[in-house]
């Protein structure tokens, strides 16, 4: 979007560049001089002087004729030479004959002798002059053009352009003459002509305009400095203000180029004065705003842990329909102003509301880009290292007392730090002040208290002997013409300056103008080359899209590659973990940050005021607030928002109002965490984190892939028995794995008057509803999929048991709303159907429940292993028969006398829940996952032993819930499953589910082994009431010399 606005104003400059180049501003003259417009009714024989703007007086049907002349002299020489009169015949044969227009067809194109004259009157006037050697100082050429229709009116300006523009010969056009004179003479001619083009203005004007123009240039001049203060206010220097003035700019000439098109003649006058007063009343209020709200938005949370496009619509959505409203508003009434009819205030209003539409979309599209841009310069700078506090504190200077009253004078108050909740009264009142501006600008001229923006100016003097002898010949021949019957309308335009060439001398050395000239040279041959500017273009969008990927190369976070910074910086964060460890057991106070310094806990009532902006309060003063039953501690996030202090201050509340009030105080960690992760999804009434340590057991073969696991958890010897178990089964060959079923449950209860009607509805589901209600459940979710439907009666009860895959979810959000519109289709088929819960029990969540075991629920999945009966006895230190006889009697007979349902294992829950803790899943659901039955056999002429484990409801997910949290999205990324599959929704989920039942086989087998041995307590003993931790080795563990054990029945 940034390169569309740049080439899009890059050709509107050119194009209105060109035309300037015509204007007496870049030429010798200083005087400005306006076209005149005569006219001649039919039965006049003389013309009248008319307003320009006055088109009631002018008939219809009135014949329309462009006159421009060419005056040509002799500056060196001043009288004309016999060889400059044959130059000047020669130039005349060319304009006449050989100056086509238009440029882009070879077919229709036209000649002022075959075409652009084509009237009886309108005829070149030279003819034949008697002209003196001794006093002829100069010759006027005439020129007189059909304009009847607005083509042939264009074609006469591009025919007067490409005359006015022709390059150097004989004779130089004063308007391109800076091709020959060198550019320092010619920018000393431009600034000559607007000194004496505003020393001619203001001997002009009223006193009262004088005023006003000025008042209005000194605004304008605050509005700028005052951009700049309040940017840099906000933390940007001069990029964000400069691309705001740009961004004026932009819209400037667009709205300039659409006028043009619009056929509404802008004159410079009325520029020059508009501008000040476009400044000031449409200003840059509005981009600051937006800006303002994207800085606040972007401080909510680290620039590292934000999606920069998010941030910038979230600003957006808050802004924008304010802003449309105030622009749409002050469009209307400058529109209102444009339909006015008094001339200068039309052009102005016109070239405003139009100017203010232009600058709202660009706002929207080029400037939110830029913004975008800034904040993704600023979030890999925060990846690099360098933060933006780091930037503050390395530029801060010290500032004197005058140089800090400028900027408080020039500045928001709300520039830098304001809350999102103060910004719903300041905006409506700039708003509405720019409004009555805006009216109060209009009326002011409508009632002709000024008269400024009246283009009143010099114009061409009609009585001059070259023009009247012009004007007589066109009217005797257009009375004399075809066309007689009808008015004839005539605009004198000023005569285009043309000289004898010289050559100049330069004040400024060759090396200086040489460099210069050639650049000006290389813009002329290579820009306007109607081929070369297009390969110029393509060059430019392929400059972009290099850049674009270049910029998307420079986002993503340095890697380390040299393995030795890489140990370094493992080191250093080993040293830092044990430094805060000791500084946590000496229950330290956790250090909250003060946004006011100050140890003043001032009354309640002022604190009252400003709850508003609370970086005004200290933290004991919100304290106080909230043990007053003025702000809410669940809202403390909402109302700060610094979400570190919101828990730190919530974190003294409670533990200032408990029994112990150790809390404060307490080891419990609370800085650096992601708690803008947390808010709204995890956790509420956030008082700081728990840490947990994890491990990782493995590698372990898992369908031919090495995948360490991980496990949080504080159970000594958990993590060491799993390791152990890969080890056996990774000699063996690995484990397979295979998913049977998935699809997450979820179960409502409805009732009817009878069973009856009740009955009615199970057999309408399972038949002709089934289709229905399969449509409705799958038409609210992209990736829900009803698969079955079990219904079961109790009484007058119905329990609808819908079970649907999830993609990659878990998928009970997602369930819930499927089934509550399912539910409202079946209520339409049975209208006294009342709904009792949405969950009826009967899914099962979070309970042990027989359905589970029998149906499934989330992912079902059996994995298997063979390990050979020599690693049995080295690894494990027992044998495949003590294992198989133990299995039977522990893990089977033994669940059934006690009468378990799913729990046929050892302690399937141990790793399951470790796992589901180190990667976001809810810890809670490991009630259900944990069904599991372990079967072990002989194999191989009971040489070997055979394993597998049977999970029918493993509920996983790996986007959601806690998946959302970097912590455990590195352990998941470490599997290498976060987020959804790219390819195929769910894979990523089903893979999760495979590991974690082959990691439970590993621990399965360990534990067995360990019971089979004997050596269970041993272990403990030595992992949990060890004096320090002891160390694991990959290789095979120290063979103690005893026999394999036996089985243990007690």
């Amino acid at each position: 979007m940034i390169v569309v606005v740049l080439i899009l104003s890059s050709f509107s400059y050119f194009y209105l560049f060109n035309l300037a180049r015509t204007s007496d501003i870049f030429s010798g003259t200083v005087t400005r001089l306006y076209p005149t417009s005569v006219y001649a009714p039919t039965k006049d024989h003389s013309f009248s002087v008319v307003d320009r703007t006055a088109d009631s007086t002018i008939a219809n049907n009135a014949v329309k004729v462009h006159l421009h002349q060419i005056v040509v002299s002799d500056p060196k020489h001043g009288v004309l030479s016999r060889q400059t009169l044959a130059s000047v015949l020669r130039f005349q044969q060319m304009a006449e004959n050989e100056i086509y227009v238009p440029d882009s067809t070879a077919v229709n194109r036209f000649a002022f002798n075959k075409d652009l004259s084509n009237l009886d009157t309108a005829k070149n006037v030279f003819g034949d002059l008697q002209l003196n050697a001794t006093y002829a100082s100069s010759v006027t050429l005439s020129y007189a053009f059909n304009t009847t229709g607005d083509y042939r009116e264009h074609l006469a300006d591009m025919w007067k352009h490409k005359v006015a523009t022709l390059p150097p010969a004989d004779l130089v056009s004063l308007s391109n003459i800076g091709q020959q004179e060198n550019v320092f003479a010619w920018l000393f001619i431009v600034t000559r002509n607007v000194i004496f083009r505003v020393k001619e203005l203001i001997d002009l004007a009223d006193n009262i305009d004088i005023i006003v123009i000025l008042v209005g240039y000194i605004m304008m001049i605050a509005t700028f400095i005052s951009l700049y203060v309040n940017m840099r206010a906000m933390g940007s220097r001069y990029t964000l203000a400069t691309a705001v003035v740009f961004n004026g700019f932009f819209s400037f000439m667009l709205a300039l180029l659409t006028v043009r098109a619009l056929g509404v003649d802008v004159y410079p006058v009325v520029l020059a004065e508009a501008i000040p007063f476009l400044a000031v009343t449409i200003g840059f209020e509005r981009p600051f705003k937006l800006t303002k709200r994207v800085f606040q938005f972007s401080k909510e949370t680290p620039l590292t842990k934000q999606e920069i496009r998010t941030t910038i619509m979230r600003a957006v959505d808050t802004v924008a329909l304010p802003i449309a409203r105030d622009c749409f508003m002050e469009i209307i009434v400058l529109v209102l102003g444009a339909k006015s009819g008094i001339s200068g205030l039309e052009e102005f209003c016109l070239l405003s509301a139009i100017l203010l539409a232009y600058d709202f979309i660009i706002m929207f599209t080029w400037y939110t880009a830029v913004l975008a841009l800034k904040l993704e310069l600023l979030r890999i700078r925060e990846i690099n290292g360098i933060s933006a506090d780091d930037i503050k504190k390395g530029t801060k200077k010290s500032t004197g007392y005058i140089r800090r009253t400028v900027i408080k004078a020039f500045s928001d108050d709300h520039a830098a730090g304001a809350n999102t909740a103060n910004q719903k009264a300041d905006g409506p009142i700039i708003g509405r002040v720019k409004l009555l501006m805006i009216v109060g600008f209009v009326v002011m001229h409508i009632f002709k208290f000024c008269s400024a923006f009246q283009s009143v100016g010099p114009q061409v003097n009609i009585t001059e002997p070259s023009i009247a002898v012009v004007l007589d010949q066109l009217l005797e021949q257009h009375k004399a013409s075809s066309q007689a019957s009808l008015p004839l309308f005539v605009q004198v335009f000023p005569a285009m300056p043309f000289h004898v060439a010289t050559v100049n001398k330069s004040f400024v050395p060759d090396a200086i103008t040489r460099p210069l000239e050639a650049l000006f040279d290389t813009y002329a041959v290579y820009i306007q080359h109607p081929v070369i500017s297009k390969w110029l273009t393509i060059a430019l969008f392929v400059s972009l899209f290099l850049n674009t990927y270049l910029f998307n190369v420079a986002k993503q976070p340095k890697q380390i590659v040299e393995q030795v910074n890489q140990d370094k910086k493992i080191t250093n964060a080993i040293e830092s973990t044990q430094q805060q460890h000791i500084e946590v057991t000496e229950k330290q106070k956790p250090t909250i940050h003060n946004h006011h310094q100050s140890d003043i806990v001032r009354p309640i009532d002022e604190c009252v005021a400003l709850v508003r902006t609370p970086e005004m309060l200290n933290d004991e003063e919100v304290i106080s607030l909230v043990e007053n039953g003025k702000m809410a501690s669940y809202a403390l996030e909402k109302v700060l928002g610094d979400l570190q202090r919101a828990v730190g201050i919530r974190r003294a509340l409670i533990s200032r109002a408990s029994i112990t009030k150790t809390l404060e105080a307490s080891a419990l960690p609370l800085e650096n965490y992601h708690y803008d992760k947390v808010m709204g999804a995890c956790c509420e009434n956030v008082i700081g984190y728990m840490p947990i340590p994890v491990g990782v057991a493995g590698p372990m073969n898992i369908d031919g892939d090495l995948i360490h696991i991980p496990m949080a958890t504080t159970e000594g010897c958990l993590v060491a028995s799993t390791a152990r178990g890969c080890k056996a089964i990774n000699a063996g060959g690995g484990a397979s794995t295979i998913v049977i079923a998935d699809g997450m449950t979820r179960g409502p209860c409805v009732e009817f008057p009878t069973i009856l009607r009740a009955a009615a509805c199970k057999l309408w589901i399972e038949n002709e509803g089934n289709d229905i209600v399969t449509n409705a459940f799958n038409s609210t979710s992209r990736f829900a999929r009803l698969r079955k439907l079990k219904i079961a009666l109790a009484g007058k009860l119905v329990f609808i048991r819908f079970s649907t895959t999830t993609g990659d979810a878990m998928g009970m959000n997602m369930i819930s709303k499927g089934c509550e519109k399912a539910l409202s289709i079946i209520t339409e088929h049975f209208p006294d159907m009342q709904i009792i819960s949405l969950s009826g029990n009967y899914c099962t969540d979070k309970k042990p429940a027989a359905i589970n075991w029998i149906e499934g629920r989330g992912k079902s999945v059996v994995t298997e292993a063979v390990i050979p009966g020599a690693i049995v006895e080295k690894v494990l230190k027992t044998t495949v028969a003590a294992l198989v006889e133990l299995n039977i009697s522990k893990n089977l007979i033994g669940s059934a006398m006690a009468g378990s349902v799913g729990g046929f294992n050892a302690h399937a829950a141990n790793i399951l829940t470790a796992i589901y803790l180190a990667t976001g899943q809810d810890p809670a659901q490991n009630v259900e996952s944990s069904n599991c039955i372990t079967l072990m056999k002989a194999v191989n002429d009971n040489k070997d032993l055979h394993i597998s484990c049977t999970m029918p409801s493993i509920e996983v997910g790996t986007i959601g819930g806690g998946t959302i949290l970097p912590p455990q999205q590195s352990m998941l990324d470490m599997l290498g499953v976060r987020g959804p599959h790219p390819t195929e929704p769910g894979k990523n989920a089903q893979r999760l589910a495979r590991i974690i039942c082959a990691a439970v086989m590993a621990g399965e087998l360990s534990l067995c082994a360990a019971l089979a041995a004997g050596h269970l307590v041993k272990a403990h003993m030595a992992h949990n009431r060890g004096t320090q931790a002891p160390t694991i080795t990959s290789g095979p563990a120290p063979s103690t010399g005893t026999e394999p054990g036996t089985c243990i029945k007690s």
